[in-house]
């Protein structure tokens, strides 16, 4: 059949329902400081449900968010912090690949928020750069506009490795990422920097459908890796956001979620995994499935 690149899940969301604590605007990255190796240990409770991938803890280290809670000198601490974890979860399992996480600047899903190509870049290319040595791909996440993909995937070239592409897309349609701008657009960014993979994450899986037919016209590898969210509700799209501004869903079951992502399969997707709400029940629940169906999951 298909050999499949199973991404892990959620990440953020996990570290929220297991520590108990309050979430706040850095999100994850404070749990690195007060629950050390509890992103080790979701980590490795995704390899042992059955994902190849390990997508760091490192979304949201970013000047930007850092500097608004006096943690900028601790940027390059938590990244390797978050580099680490990964990587112990990885030697206890004894295989599998590691993603470095470039999440969005400032803010998710702000397409407004948007900065120029030219400021963004090397904001990005510091982070792939000090990546580098401890990753073996670029995973640049919920890009949620061309320039802002451009931006990333420009900068995550100083990595040396192979760069991903995820974008965020309309939970009603899925062919325009959050920008409104087709997704179809994000030619303009592959013709211009070497792309290894193009993905939708972060947006409703009824909505990847439409993002997986866009993202198969570019021509190169393609997959998704959904939410669990209900929407992306007004009061996230403000300022210093936290994620109690959002309502996960309750339908989205392990064997619900598999049907979705078994569709983006058919449409021929070889990358599929699960973002924020999708943990690791249900990646155990996609590996058993893509095994039955005879799929390499590789």
């Amino acid at each position: 059949m298909t050999t499949i690149t199973l991404l892990d899940g959620g990440m953020g969301q996990e570290l929220v329902a297991r520590s108990g604590d309050d979430p706040t605007p850095l999100w994850a990255t404070r749990v690195m400081i007060d629950h050390p190796g509890m992103v080790r240990d979701i980590h490795a409770d995704y390899f042992s449900a059955g994902a190849t991938v390990a997508t760091t803890n490192t979304y949201a280290i970013h000047h930007d968010r850092l500097e608004r809670f006096g943690l900028d000198p601790m940027f390059h601490a938590l990244h390797l912090r978050a580099l680490a974890e990964a990587h112990e979860a990885r030697a206890a399992h004894g295989s599998g690949r590691i993603a470095g996480s470039l999440g969005p600047l400032v803010a998710s899903y702000r397409p407004d928020l948007t900065q120029p190509v030219a400021e963004a870049a090397p904001k990005y290319a510091e982070i792939a750069a000090l990546m580098a040595p401890h990753v073996d791909l670029i995973l640049c996440e919920t890009m949620a506009s061309v320039e802002m993909a451009m931006g990333a995937a420009k900068g995550a070239q100083a990595a040396g490795k192979p760069v991903w592409l995820s974008v965020t897309v309309d939970d009603h349609d899925g062919s325009k990422l959050r920008s409104g701008e087709q997704v179809s657009d994000l030619a303009r960014v592959t013709d211009a920097h070497p792309v290894a993979a193009v993905l939708a994450n972060c947006s409703v899986p009824e909505a990847m459908g439409d993002a997986l037919s866009a993202l198969k016209s570019l021509g190169l590898p393609f997959g998704a890796y959904a939410n669990g969210f209900t929407h992306i509700s007004g009061n996230f799209l403000k300022d210093a956001p936290t994620v109690k501004e959002l309502t996960h869903r309750h339908d989205l079951s392990p064997g619900k979620y598999v049907d979705f992502a078994m569709g983006w399969i058919a449409q021929g997707a070889t990358i599929v995994g699960g973002c924020c709400e999708v943990g690791p029940a249900h990646i155990r629940a996609l590996a058993q499935a893509l095994r039955q169906a005879g799929h390499q999951i590789a």
